[in-house]
């Protein structure tokens, strides 16, 4: 019998509309509309039409969407910062550090652009960025190693690469920064909802994520782990009225801070965003990201091995347990195109750079996978009847 996760695929596949129609394989940009979280939305916004405002119940949302990753990542509530994004979420982390006896902020080549960017503003405040390469589409740890050192503040680390899936192991990088006296930021907007993270047993500082991704939400909320016993020594000037201890004593001109991780919050938090990042939360701890990873591994098996077979070149780890569910293909013409064209075909894979993604979730079947690869293959054969695959 062909393999099938631990979980009612057909159940989990009957809550999302979009399947009647399409085949979204783009889990690493934009998850599908479920069912509930269009209730979420819809239940926000029958909210605001019949009673113009219910900000306590609004409010309970935010918290129960924290509440939510925190389960996820194995946290205290406490340890949760809201944020609209995650560039915010760093840009106020890391307004928060001085650079005076450590100054030095090492990142990667694998990168999101956006904590890139955060981190090379900060030199006007007397930070240094140093770079770990990338070889061969993944960062490894001597290639940290030989960047940290007694000057470094903060190892800034992507869980995985967007680009092709590439993941990191963490723990010894974790280890090896901490063991020179360094805190470690991880970015796990690739992988969280894909496998089991766990901020606690990995010993991290900080770990940042957004939901529009594999946590089946959208754009307008992200979140910001930070370990208890760094809270009392970090304030942010990226702040806002929702960091203060009582943010309705409305006290403009006293700047005290949240206990607890909530200091990092911003400005009013975006309410649908939340509820809809509520529901997804429910759906991705219900389902359990062990069994998505389980499940996940084996459709990026079928991606390797169907890839092959059509003379796709493969730009991922073949290992599935070394990559996000996000496997990537070089593509011989641009690979925007390529996107607009399968998206016509009812096939939704995501372009970036030279290669196209197929990013499978929980809900995806094998014939799904099937059908990405015969979409892609399709259009190649329309778009450059000259490359080099399958014939």
């Amino acid at each position: 019998m062909p393999p099938s996760p631990s979980y009612d695929l057909s159940h989990w596949r009957s809550t999302i509309p979009l399947l009647q129609s399409m085949t979204p394989m783009n889990n690493c940009s934009q998850a599908p509309q479920t069912l509930a979280t269009r209730e979420a939305a819809e239940g926000y916004l029958d909210s605001w039409n019949t009673q113009g405002m219910d900000w306590d119940a609004w409010m309970e949302e935010v918290e129960q969407a924290r509440a939510g990753f925190a389960r996820l990542i194995n946290a205290s509530v406490d340890n949760v910062a809201v944020s609209p994004s995650v560039s915010v979420a760093v840009s106020s982390l890391v307004s928060a550090l001085a650079f005076d006896d450590r100054r030095v902020l090492v990142s990667s080549q694998a990168e999101f652009p956006t904590v890139g960017h955060v981190l090379l503003a900060q030199e006007r405040r007397g930070a240094e960025v140093r770079w770990a390469p990338l070889e061969e589409g993944a960062v490894d740890l001597a290639a940290y190693q030989s960047l940290v050192d007694d000057d470094t503040l903060l190892l800034s680390a992507t869980h995985a690469y967007y680009e092709n899936g590439s993941k990191l192991d963490l723990a010894p990088i974790i280890t090896m920064a901490h063991d020179r006296g360094a805190l470690v930021l991880v970015d796990a907007y690739q992988t969280l909802g894909t496998e089991p993270v766990d901020v606690t047993a990995l010993d991290v500082d900080f770990l940042a994520g957004g939901c529009l991704k594999y946590l089946m939400g959208i754009p307008g909320i992200a979140f910001l782990y930070i370990k208890g016993e760094l809270i009392d020594r970090l304030e942010p000037t990226v702040t806002g009225w929702f960091g203060r201890r009582d943010p309705f004593a409305f006290e403009a001109q006293r700047l005290d801070w949240s206990d607890s991780a909530a200091r990092f919050d911003s400005g009013t938090p975006a309410i649908v965003s939340a509820a809809v990042a509520r529901a997804g939360l429910d759906i991705i701890n219900t389902v359990g990201p062990g069994a998505i990873q389980t499940w996940t591994e084996q459709l990026s098996r079928r991606l390797f091995e169907g890839g092959r077979e059509r003379g796709l070149e493969l730009c991922s780890p073949t290992d599935p347990s070394a990559k996000s569910p996000t496997t990537a293909f070089r593509m011989p013409v641009d690979a925007q195109a390529v996107e607009t064209a399968m998206r016509s075909h009812g096939v939704l894979p995501s372009a970036r750079g030279p290669v196209i993604r197929l990013a499978p979730h929980f809900y995806n079947t094998l014939e799904d996978v099937d059908s990405a690869l015969d979409t892609l293959v399709k259009v190649l054969d329309q778009l450059a009847p000259s490359w080099s695959g399958r014939r």
